[in-house]
């Protein structure tokens, strides 16, 4: 039917875009809990990726992610990455809160390039060391989400990581999908000359 026509040139769209890195799954986006009294005040700062699912606009190591108050309500992010033939890669965006009631179901835009605008929903954090971040787009019959745990230093203790895994999977994230991302430090150095 015309309905299900429609699904399949989007997802031929996408696929053809790049997006056969994403994980495509059935069904709508899943509604998970998300970070209870979240103060985006406190997630200000330097974050580190750790783990991420696969997306075609993230295909680097030693990601970063520097989020600055921009105004009330309004963070600015500045990510940057490795690419393997060596040179940095940039991105900025803002991150803003769309319901006060939900602080910590916000939305991220990018348009350096081309305008992206997703889900940045804050499933678990203490501030301090770990974020657990996660992001879903309904498509119909399927969805694609994406996740990333974050930490302020380079690396993150085992048994976090293994929590923050647990909270993906119960909500039916794929964690077998996902990847461990390069910090070390001496691979790393062309993101700090």
């Amino acid at each position: 039917d015309k309905m299900n026509a429609v699904q399949i040139l989007t997802l031929t769209m996408l696929l053809a875009a790049g997006g056969g890195a994403q994980l495509f799954k059935s069904g709508k986006c899943p509604d998970p809990a998300v970070q209870y009294n979240f103060d985006p005040a406190r997630y200000l700062g330097k974050w580190f990726e750790i783990q991420k699912l696969p997306s075609a606009f993230q295909k680097g190591q030693c990601a970063t992610s520097d989020y600055i108050l921009q105004s009330p309500g309004v963070v600015r992010v500045f990510n940057r990455e490795l690419l393997d033939d060596g040179t940095v890669r940039s991105a900025f965006g803002t991150v803003e809160v769309k319901d006060p009631a939900e602080p910590a179901k916000l939305e991220v835009t990018f348009s350096d390039v081309i305008l992206l605008r997703g889900s940045y929903w804050l499933l678990s954090t203490d501030y301090d060391s770990y974020a657990l971040v996660y992001s879903c787009k309904s498509y119909g019959l399927f969805h694609v989400e994406l996740a990333w745990i974050l930490s302020r230093q380079p690396t993150l203790p085992k048994d976090i990581t293994e929590y923050l895994l647990s909270i993906l999977s119960s909500i039916g994230v794929s964690v077998d999908k996902m990847v461990s991302t390069v910090q070390d430090e001496s691979y790393c150095s062309p993101m700090y000359q």
